[in-house]
């Protein structure tokens, strides 16, 4: 068939290969003709997607996109409580790591690694959002570390220090992070994913192949 660039077949699947920028095409038109939408393997097709009205569309966006993160968020919470016993002076006025010096590092390690989920709260976003918004979930993950990038002034120490200025075409604008912020990431991402699909349309494969 024309556009088909080759054939394989292992362990029962039956593989077509079209290259970059067609496979795109084909996948959505295999979608559209099996009635389902962008990320909608796991949703439930279109159908599912249009069913009551506009606020339960949007809560079920919403739990689309955060349903699958939920795990990340609830580690961190337990290692942020983990960390708090070690920390909190329990114990006649003192906490455990000054009782035993030698678990301050693990104290360090879990706090860390508790805060990091939350830190870095835009990629995962970025990720499940740009999904589901029907783009390409790496740029969305890239984009949302973009917007954690150790080069921006972290959004928690606003007020305290004073954040490095872009002069972009006349524009000041001052490089400050986003780190546990959710809407700026969901906006990025719905933009994201609509220029990437608009582009799509009228990108010639080859340019992409």
């Amino acid at each position: 068939m024309e556009g088909v660039k080759g054939v394989f077949l292992t362990q029962s699947q039956f593989q077509i290969i079209f290259g970059s920028g067609t496979v795109n095409l084909v996948f959505a038109e295999v979608q559209r003709q099996l009635g389902i939408t962008g990320d909608s393997r796991e949703d439930g097709g279109e159908k599912e997607e249009a069913k009551g009205n506009p606020v339960q569309r949007f809560i079920k966006m919403l739990s689309d996109i955060f349903v699958p993160i939920i795990p990340a968020i609830v580690a961190g919470g337990l290692l942020m409580g983990l960390n708090n016993l070690l920390t909190s002076p329990l114990i006649h006025g003192q906490a455990v790591i000054d009782l035993y010096p030698r678990w301050q590092g693990l104290a360090s390690a879990i706090n860390t690694f508790a805060n990091a989920p939350f830190v870095f709260l835009p990629v995962l976003i970025g990720f499940s959002a740009t999904r589901k918004f029907g783009g390409n979930a790496f740029l969305g993950a890239a984009m949302g570390m973009i917007m954690v990038h150790p080069d921006l002034l972290n959004a928690y120490q606003i007020g305290v220090a004073q954040p490095p200025v872009w002069n972009i075409f006349g524009f000041e604008i001052a490089a400050i992070g986003y780190q546990g912020t959710v809407l700026p990431v969901l906006a990025v991402s719905w933009i994201l994913a609509n220029i990437e699909k608009r582009l799509r349309k009228i990108t010639p494969s080859c340019w992409i192949t």
